[in-house]
């Protein structure tokens, strides 16, 4: 989640081809996630000593790899891997509160509230005050952010299915097992 949060600080959300604080249009963002791939996929033919023993390097590798191939499987849909998440969490859980959002995907508050505003602008999203607490805010999808998470969605099958064609089914199956260990609370 901390790299999901660094990646939304590094990147706001951004309209179609807008170019973001980095000056990068999302699309230019995807496709330079790409060459991160390829340029991870070259590294790999070096010699890396006992780096490759070390659970959080390997993590962090396999992370970078796989959100290379999430940002370009959701491209099309201008969202990245954070606002899918959001879109997610709202979608199973209508009428959370901003900050139970924020809080079960890691993001900071200062962070979601653009991530709001843009799906307020895209007609994805609606806050609305949250019952016995008029200073919160509810979130529900509209109509159109269940069609785009439904397409979305789409993408994520595709993109997994292109994960476990590394791993196998069983493969994928031992490796949500052990994240979900490393991950849950102590």
């Amino acid at each position: 989640m901390r790299e999901e949060r660094r990646n939304s600080d590094e990147h706001p959300p951004g309209q179609g081809g807008h170019p973001t604080r980095t000056g990068r249009s999302r699309p230019a963002r995807a496709k330079s996630r790409s060459r991160a791939a390829e340029e991870l996929s070259r590294a790999s033919r070096v010699d890396m000593g006992q780096m490759r023993g070390y659970l959080g390097y390997m993590l962090r590798r396999a992370q970078m790899l796989a959100y290379a191939d999430f940002i370009a499987a959701l491209a099309e849909l201008n969202l990245s891997p954070g606002q899918f998440g959001v879109l997610t969490v709202i979608d199973t859980n209508p009428g959370l509160r901003q900050s139970q959002v924020c809080e079960a995907l890691g993001i900071q508050k200062t962070n979601f509230v653009a991530v709001l505003n843009e799906f307020e602008q895209r007609g994805l999203a609606v806050r609305r005050p949250a019952a016995g607490d008029r200073r919160s805010y509810a979130l529900y999808l509209t109509p159109a952010g269940q069609s785009l998470l439904r397409r979305a969605r789409a993408a994520q099958v595709r993109h997994e299915t292109h994960l476990v064609r590394r791993i196998g089914p069983l493969g994928r199956e031992q490796l949500l097992d052990l994240l979900q260990k490393l991950t849950a609370a102590e």
